[in-house]
């Protein structure tokens, strides 16, 4: 049913991976890559780890797909976001339910709300793979954006729903079907038999706006705008046109500066051959600039994800395969600087997780207040196609060299299952917040024994000073 398929065949390399102590300091080697490929002694960076948390748990049953009626009882889906000040939203999928949940903890570590709020509220029918912004120094603004499984009469089931916050998540508004489609929306299409859902991304850019855009089964994109904070969306704009007039699309990811750029990348399927392509519009989405492919290579390119920094230059990372689809993948790095008309080379930032697990894939990267880089990928086990733990690295020169990968303390433990989302890993999993604190969100399902959504808090123990 799902997209989440790295294969191959590489051992562990014989490591011995820990459990999460209640704080730790994250110690990879004192050598890392630089962006041309170089190797350069470097600091370790120091980060400080605090107690992994749990957010929820639930049985770990998943039955036969029978869409809507399918028996499915497990926590999944996570995903997070930080404010300025601290504070911490997760939100996430109870299968059993078959609705989105939220939870909002305060920075001093204190749930928010006596019980997690039921923001979907669409009993009978499955709700997945949440997006979720918060916004405002009370954290009092909450967006959140999902796949409903929807069956309209197409081919597949699937909507876009946005719903909002304005009073800190103890109320939320009536969701709102931004597609209306028969076409599946939120599908990621690989080939006709595979595809991941959760292909849907959500942005807010300067005065408010919001940015909502998706894939359907068949391959077209669109994307959807709110210009008062998400009380109202346009009408669906067509970016890319798929079937017969090219690959599909699959895997957008958005982000928006601070003049109003709007950026938009993307995957394609259906080609063992797949690059990644961005677009941009300067006028509020209203019209976009010809799709630019970032590197035509000869192997498969997947999972793109996106970040502007303060100096405008736009940061991506995606998922690499040199011999094609399903088979073993590496993270790489590439950059658009302002002014620029092409992206630089793309660079291998995974470094020895290349032989030490059968693949990595589905990278997220995400900004500090310092312009440093975090780059979170999914670490892939010999023989399987689920995750088995978070790989990490940083870059602390706006990308020029990156710190040697690391596994993230508390996401490698072999007694609690499998990691990720069991309907696909385009997720949502990291969020920074400007003083160098970063949260990260798991699930992990270990069959017929439990299902768990955790969270994880690090903090950048760093004295670089902001960019001019």
């Amino acid at each position: 049913m799902d997209g989440t398929w790295p294969m191959a065949t590489a051992r562990l390399g014989g490591l011995v991976l820990s459990a999460l102590a209640a704080s730790c300091a994250w110690s990879p080697s004192v050598t890392k890559t630089d962006f041309q490929g170089r190797q350069s002694p470097a600091d370790t960076p120091d980060i400080t780890w605090q107690t992994r948390r749990e957010v929820a748990q639930g049985e770990a049953i998943r039955g036969p797909w029978q869409m809507n009626a399918s028996e499915f009882r497990y926590v999944d889906d996570p995903t997070v976001a930080l404010t300025a000040t601290g504070t911490v939203g997760v939100a996430w999928a109870n299968q059993a339910e078959q609705d989105i949940f939220l939870q909002i903890y305060e920075p001093d570590g204190q749930p928010r709300l006596s019980a997690p709020i039921n923001v979907s509220r669409s009993p009978g029918i499955f709700s997945w793979l949440p997006k979720l912004i918060i916004h405002g120094e009370a954290a009092q603004n909450i967006y959140l954006l999902w796949q409903d499984i929807v069956f309209s009469g197409g081919s597949h089931g699937g909507e876009i729903f946005f719903a909002r916050s304005t009073d800190g998540g103890q109320t939320f508004s009536q969701p709102l079907n931004l597609s209306n489609t028969r076409a599946g929306a939120g599908k990621g299409r690989l080939s006709a038999e595979r595809w991941s859902n959760g292909s849907f991304a959500l942005a807010r850019g300067p005065q408010g706006a919001l940015y909502a855009a998706w894939t359907e089964y068949e391959g077209n994109l669109r994307l959807s705008y709110s210009s008062d904070g998400g009380k109202r969306f346009s009408p669906p704009q067509t970016i890319v046109t798929a079937g017969e007039a090219g690959a599909p699309a699959r895997g957008p990811t958005l982000a928006v500066a601070g003049d109003g750029t709007v950026f938009l990348a993307w995957a394609v399927g259906d080609d063992d051959n797949a690059d990644i392509y961005v677009t941009r519009s300067n006028d509020l989405r209203r019209s976009f600039a010809p799709p630019q492919v970032v590197h035509d290579s000869n192997g498969h390119s997947d999972a793109p994800a996106i970040a502007i920094d303060s100096g405008g230059t736009l940061h991506l990372v995606y998922a690499e395969s040199p011999r094609g689809r399903f088979r073993r993948y590496h993270i790489r790095y590439a950059q658009l600087p302002l002014g620029n008309a092409r992206f630089s080379q793309p660079q291998n930032i995974t470094g020895h997780h290349d032989q030490d697990f059968a693949s990595v894939s589905f990278p997220e990267v995400a900004l500090d207040g310092n312009d440093r880089l975090y780059v979170l990928w999914d670490l892939f086990s010999e023989g399987g196609h689920r995750p088995h733990g978070l790989g990490l690295t940083l870059s602390e020169d706006n990308g020029q060299t990156f710190s040697a990968p690391a596994i993230v303390p508390g996401t490698d433990d072999p007694n609690l299952g499998i990691h990720g989302s069991l309907q696909g890993l385009l997720m949502q999993k990291l969020a920074v917040a400007p003083t160098g604190i970063f949260t990260i969100v798991t699930s992990t399902f270990r069959a017929r024994h439990s299902s768990h959504i955790w969270l994880l808090q690090g903090q950048l123990n760093a004295t670089s000073p902001a960019p001019p």
